[in-house]
Formats: C-alpha cells, structure tokens, sequence
C-alpha cells in the first residue's frame, strides 16, 4: 500500500468564494507524471448531523427541496459548525429544525462526504431523551418534519429513499449500535 503524496501542486487559483465554499482550480502534476488540473472545493463549516431517538425507537426526519439536486430530499437534522465546538453546533441545528432538545448526547463519526472533489468534513451525532420545543428554521428552510420507527427510516436507507450522505452513514451506524 502506498500512503504518500504522488501529486504535486504547481499553481493554485480562486475561481469562486462565497460564505459557505471556496472553489479553488489547480495546475498539477498527477501520479502518472503529467500535467493536470484539480478542482477542490473548500467548505468554510463542518457538517453536522443528528439522529434523535426517542425512548420508543422513533427517529425524526427533515424533508426539504434541496436546490443543487433539483429534488425533495429526506434527511437527518442537519446543518454546519463554523467553530469546533460540534456539540453545540448539533444542539443548535436539532432544535431550529426539528424544536428538540436531548438531555443525552453521543458523538457518533466523522466522514469526509465526497473527498476526490471536497474537503467538508462531517460529524453525526445521537440524540437522546428528548423534550419537544419550538422549531426555528433558518429563512432558507421550508422544512417538513416526520417522527417514523426508526426501523422504517432504516428501510427507507435500504430501498434507497434516503440518500444524503450523512443521513446514510449516520442511520447505518444507529443501527449498528442498536443491533449490540
């Protein structure tokens, strides 16, 4: 197994910067030798997901239109840390989406969610004993919320209905751990 570094930068350019990303272009020389280009995409947050399980084994989803796919999307709560303090990050973006607050909280992973194009960083955690509050969605959300068995949302990541990244990988993990 090679672990090192077979390409080399020779130039880096912005090519795009906003709030939220910044998109870079790169003049390289790839592991073959030759002269090449490599987009990356730099996310300014980290990611954060949140599976909240209730004492009955429910889950709750946040379905939204999600404009860069062009289509309706089922998710875990989620939303992006612009600190390293990921805990209060998924207290915050469990409450303003779904108006719950865990009295118990588990870091679960952290994933890289398309690493050949991006360098975002995700963080999944559980929440647990639950209190229902008030959603705040953010003016960009126009959020449906669903409590569902958590085995169904499972079912959901098998035949495919779910799809983001995070949500996937956060679901299998639960299920993992319920499973020991």
């Amino acid at each position: 197994m090679n672990e090192k570094n077979d390409w080399k930068t020779l130039s880096t350019e912005t090519v795009y910067e906003n709030n939220w990303i910044h998109v870079e272009e790169n003049k390289v020389i790839n592991p073959s030798g030759n002269n090449g280009i490599y987009g990356v995409v730099h996310f300014k947050n980290a990611a954060i997901g949140i599976v909240p399980l209730d004492k009955d084994n429910n889950t709750y989803l946040v379905g939204q239109w999600r404009y860069a796919l062009n289509e309706y999307s089922w998710e875990i709560p989620m939303g992006g840390a612009p600190t390293e303090d990921y805990l209060l990050h998924a207290q915050r973006e469990l409450e303003e989406e779904t108006g719950l607050k865990a009295k118990k909280w588990q870091k679960l992973m952290k994933l890289h969610t398309s690493n050949s194009i991006c360098d975002e960083v995700g963080y999944v955690f559980l929440a647990q004993e639950l209190e229902q509050g008030e959603m705040q969605p953010e003016e960009t959300e126009n959020l449906a919320i669903r409590k569902l068995p958590f085995e169904e949302v499972y079912q959901m990541v098998l035949r495919g209905d779910i799809t983001d990244a995070i949500s996937v990988a956060g679901i299998l993990r639960v299920k993992i751990a319920l499973e020991k």
